[in-house]
């Protein structure tokens, strides 16, 4: 029988080493990303492996995890299903990671999941994005970040605060039975917050597409008040974009899936004067608690650490390394199935200020859910 465990097959390969050169071999334990790391996406795949590699460089510079280095393999599957599958293939012939991490996009993920690949191998995925809820669902996965419904109930709840009751989601390109259920979610949500859904559409590619969703919101009655965007960052961007252009006035509340930075760069500062966007992870350009302290740190100890573009997808990355690190010294002897027990078996953990909890019945380990807000001077604020 085929061995897929990367740490049986290291333990071989290392005996072998061992008893013809009698000398220690030392191996690296892999971490699998396979993400878009061209295009549109680029951006924030990008700030994720560069905030995972902080963390393993840090490990590593106080004697890694076993004694062992970990170190970041990245492959680009260019946004596309079926490359995510095909690389990932590559990564596990190729590199034999001890788990994957960092993978984006609810088609990619459900292009994996139907690929039985992860089954097959009888590995782990720590960390992902992806508002698709048979994949939040699929046992081989573990998010670090709260979910899609966290942060719409984070939201809803917001807007109750401030009167605005009267709500409309626009989301990306699914299929219909998927869209119908985040509506039917979204729905149940805001109407615990005392809100209402009115009004609901899909964005599909292009500027006339966009444009017809924006009429349809401007002639909703009763009027929306404000708008939830389920999308990602190039999307989000090119309907804040048109809605503002076209005279629209509701207030527009994105999910983390849209990268704040992201935005603000790519609009102007009029256009993007008071989105807020929910984010699952503590702010990277403070200091007020242990994780925040601890990330500032690491970053202005490296090279040109002035340099270095601090961002929420960065942070993200970060504390999805500390997960699977701290799961990694749990496991002994560490292979990748006895990983995903010690994922499942992790409760209460403090990363410093950010807890993270994996029940057998959920897979989701967070519930941190914070909002951010761009002011008048253009500039991101909580």
């Amino acid at each position: 029988m085929q061995e897929t465990s990367r740490g049986r097959l290291g333990q071989w390969v290392l005996a072998v080493a061992c008893a013809t050169t009698g000398t220690w071999v030392h191996a690296d334990w892999v971490i699998g990303q396979v993400a878009p790391l061209t295009g549109a996406g680029a951006v924030q795949s990008k700030a994720y492996a560069q905030g995972m590699r902080l963390y393993f460089n840090q490990v590593n510079r106080t004697g890694g995890v076993h004694g062992e280095r970990v170190r970041l393999v990245s492959l680009d599957d260019r946004s596309s299903p079926q490359d995510t599958v095909k690389q990932t293939q590559r990564l596990l012939q190729e590199s034999k990671p001890i788990a994957l991490a960092g993978y984006f996009g609810n088609r990619n993920l459900l292009a994996l999941l139907d690929s039985k690949v992860l089954d097959q191998a009888q590995i782990s995925l720590v960390g992902f994005h992806s508002t698709n809820a048979r994949v939040l669902k699929a046992q081989q996965l573990f998010s670090t970040r709260a979910v899609l419904p966290q942060e719409i109930e984070k939201i809803t709840k917001h807007l109750a605060t401030l009167g605005l009751t009267r709500l409309a989601i626009v989301y990306d390109e699914r299929d219909d039975q998927e869209g119908k259920a985040l509506e039917a979610q979204v729905t149940e949500i805001a109407a615990a917050s005392g809100a209402k859904l009115i009004h609901s559409r899909m964005l599909k590619a292009g500027k006339a597409a966009q444009e017809a969703v924006i009429d349809s919101l401007q002639k909703a009655q009763p009027g929306v008040q404000a708008i939830i965007v389920v999308a990602s960052s190039p999307v989000t961007a090119a309907f804040v974009e048109i809605y503002r252009a076209e005279g629209g006035a509701a207030q527009i509340y994105a999910t983390s899936g849209a990268d704040i930075e992201q935005l603000a760069t790519r609009l102007h500062v009029d256009v993007m004067r008071g989105v807020s966007i929910a984010q699952v992870v503590p702010n990277p350009y403070r200091s007020n608690n242990r994780l925040n302290k601890e990330f500032r740190d690491v970053v202005s100890k490296q090279p040109d650490s002035d340099a270095i573009p601090v961002s929420y997808p960065m942070m993200e990355g970060y504390v999805n390394a500390k997960v699977l690190v701290e799961a990694m010294r749990r496991t002994q002897p560490l292979t990748s199935e006895k990983l995903a027990d010690s994922l499942r078996n992790l409760n209460a953990v403090d990363l410093g200020g950010y807890w993270v909890s994996f029940r057998p019945d959920s897979q989701s380990g967070s519930k941190f859910v914070d909002l951010s807000i761009v002011n008048a001077q253009g500039r991101v604020t909580q």
